[in-house]
């Protein structure tokens, strides 16, 4: 089975996941595991929605779909998240022959070696980089000299090229802007809801 993990802080979860999500589990004929930062190194600076309202959120944004799941392995580690805990702890829970992949965009592909433990991040998994506005698809040399190996364990994905940030859609939110389908429904209900990005 190929598992492919896609993890970020879902501040919220947006249309665009939910389209890299659709394109991964599509080519690679994989299971998608959804992990949601508990405490991310990377935004350590900004306040999140809490830990249950982005759970929740992601919860309803892939309910219904069998190919989806939502892991809690990070919400519930205390101090902050490193991918490679994470590749680390689930590469013991899955079967031998289980394929793993870890979902980024080709800009965080480039900030892959100073992330931490890069090398052994990417000997327990390979790399599965979805396009990002604004940035070129990394050559084979581009990444070998990032990271000794990189190459090798890198799938580059054509699409979906997705223009939707979930800072952006916090700020519409702000401002009583129309969200114009950039959240799956249930979750723009949610937010609603519990009137959450309000200030």
């Amino acid at each position: 089975m190929n598992i492919a993990v896609f993890g970020g802080t879902f501040d919220p979860i947006h249309s665009g996941h939910m389209m890299v999500a659709d394109v991964v589990s599509s080519r690679l004929d994989a299971q998608v595991i959804f992990i949601p930062a508990g405490q991310p190194w990377l935004k350590s600076e900004r306040r999140l929605a809490s830990v249950e309202d982005r759970l929740e959120m992601v919860r309803r944004a892939i309910h219904g779909n069998r190919y989806y799941s939502l892991s809690t392995a990070e919400t519930e580690r205390s101090g902050p998240s490193y991918s490679v805990d994470t590749m680390r702890w689930l590469k013991r829970q899955i079967a031998p022959c289980d394929e793993l992949y870890f979902v980024i965009g080709w800009d965080n592909l480039l900030s892959l070696p100073h992330w931490r433990d890069p090398e052994t991040l990417i000997s327990l998994c390979r790399i599965v980089a979805v396009p990002r506005i604004g940035y070129d698809a990394p050559n084979k040399a581009t990444l070998e000299k990032l990271l000794n190996g990189l190459s090798e364990k890198v799938v580059l994905l054509d699409e979906p090229e997705i223009d939707i940030s979930s800072s952006a859609i916090r700020e519409r939110i702000q401002h009583g802007l129309p969200l114009d389908n950039l959240l799956p429904q249930a979750v723009e209900s949610y937010i609603k809801e519990q009137n959450l990005y309000l200030e």
